[in-house]
């Protein structure tokens, strides 16, 4: 899945360094991700340690750690639900298809009418299945992670969802086809969260904790409503253009109230080590984060480039440069 600030190029890196200073062996620890988004480094610890607390503010990163970090045990009928769901009949009348989709006369344009009728389609069968007890909760958000994944690669965008495309770009054009979200089989017990990380941290605990909070001023709640959208699938009155819900406006995107609420974090954290991955772009510089650091403890710097995402052309960008500088700020605490 396209996401800004992904750590999919930089896990192993984030992962290597995190070894560095706790060890090897991992297996009693406590890891947790409290800004998880889609679950990247948290899935790269699910096995190496005693227990993974996810949390994401936004619903539909909850649904994608649901499935990849909270279910354990292997769904034997997976196969048979995917081909099921996939073989749905069309009709019109979805929340989708009414609004996101041209030919419904919403002059949204994310989906194409076949896509958008398939997305309702199946969205309404995995619900009724649960109702009627068809699925339990690990297949439901198995299904609903599937869908999120499946449903944003035939999606008619940028690769985030604050805009549509004027026309169907060639993967847009592709039919949907619902593939499984296949997660890592595992014998302990993880914790997943759909919480304000700000409250969370005062009622869990460990011995990692590691933060990728949002840099700038862009709201994942914007940019990814329409997967939010998918996965609640509660009917409301789309606004404008690009027909946004409400949606949350983290204080981590606002320049005069993030330090405020990265400190208070760090104060309330009851973890011994603390990492924060962060780029050279972000609304906090890193004389900031290393004040608010050193109050608490040890501090130290590493760093590496990356090649940056780019959701647009290049022309049009704010930010020229092809890549960028991650820094991971580390906290003995």
């Amino acid at each position: 899945m396209n996401y800004i600030g992904s750590k999919s190029k930089l896990s192993s890196w984030v992962e290597e360094e995190i070894i560095k200073i706790i060890g090897d062996d991992l297996s009693d620890k406590t890891f947790c991700d409290i800004f998880a988004g889609t679950g990247i480094v948290g899935r790269s610890f699910k096995t190496k340690v005693k227990q993974v607390i996810a949390n994401d503010f936004e619903y539909y990163s909850f649904v994608l750690n649901r499935n990849y970090i909270g279910n354990l045990k292997p769904i034997d009928n997976a196969q048979d639900l995917i081909e099921e769901l996939n073989s749905l009949p069309l009709r019109d009348g979805g929340f989708i298809y009414q609004n996101y989709c041209l030919g419904s006369g919403s002059g949204r344009h994310y989906f194409s009418d076949d896509n958008g009728k398939k997305i309702d389609m199946i969205r309404q069968t995995i619900e009724e299945w649960l109702e009627v007890g068809k699925i339990d909760e690990d297949r439901y958000f198995f299904l609903l992670a599937s869908l999120l994944e499946s449903a944003d690669k035939v999606a008619n965008t940028a690769s985030v969802y604050g805009a549509f495309l004027k026309h169907l770009k060639k993967s847009a054009q592709k039919e949907l086809i619902l593939e499984p979200a296949h997660f890592e089989i595992n014998d302990k017990e993880h914790l997943v969260f759909n919480e304000n990380a700000n409250r969370l941290i005062k009622n869990v605990s460990g011995d990692i904790l590691y933060l990728d909070p949002p840099y700038n001023h862009r709201q994942y709640g914007a940019n990814y409503h329409i997967l939010n959208t998918i996965a609640k699938y509660k009917p409301f009155k789309p606004n404008g253009k690009t027909g946004l819900p409400r949606y949350n406006r983290s204080s981590y995107c606002k320049r005069g109230e993030v330090l405020k609420s990265f400190r208070d974090l760090i104060e309330d954290a009851r973890f011994k080590y603390i990492f924060l991955s962060y780029n050279n772009e972000g609304l906090m510089s890193g004389k900031d984060i290393r004040k608010i650091f050193e109050e608490f403890g040890k501090y130290d710097l590493v760093t590496t480039k990356y090649q940056r995402f780019k959701a647009d052309k290049s022309e049009n960008r704010n930010h020229k440069a092809s890549k960028t500088i991650e820094y991971l700020h580390i906290l003995e605490k």
